[in-house]
């Protein structure tokens, strides 16, 4: 239940994060403004990480060069995300990007990448996906 209220959480934050950066941009930049987010989001962790004191930050060494890449995949979807919502909107936005996610990481769990544990994709997962695809061409129309 705790992950779930996590999960909830990080979307509330994705969308403010979107709709904020959507706004920034129009002043200064779609580039700029993934790069003052990524920089403020660095502080923020960084304070984190001082403040919990937990030493963890010393096992970064061991952390495969390829996962380590993981953090530059933000501005890209910082820069793509702002793009989406001045095209399309924040609602239309947020959709795509939910489906986007689920598909790929149904992808991820059926050939378990990432040193996931293989997870077979079952009907009811595609009838899923297919109603949230129907629920945005309802939501464009």
């Amino acid at each position: 239940m705790v992950g779930i209220f996590y999960a909830i959480l990080g979307g509330a934050f994705i969308t403010l994060q979107g709709v904020a950066n959507s706004r920034i941009s129009q002043n200064i930049g779609t580039w700029q403004t993934a790069t003052l987010t990524q920089f403020t989001g660095f502080i923020a962790a960084l304070l984190i990480v001082i403040y919990i004191r937990d030493k963890g930050w010393r096992k970064l060494r061991h952390v495969r060069a390829i996962y380590q890449a993981g953090g530059s995949f933000a501005a890209l979807i910082i820069y793509n995300n702002i793009t989406a919502i001045h095209r399309i909107g924040v609602t239309l936005t947020i959709s795509a990007v939910l489906i986007a996610q689920l598909a790929l990481t149904f992808i991820i769990d059926s050939n378990g990448w990432f040193g996931m544990e293989k997870k077979k994709i079952k009907p009811p997962h595609l009838i899923g996906i297919g109603m949230m695809i129907a629920g945005i061409v309802i939501l464009k129309l």
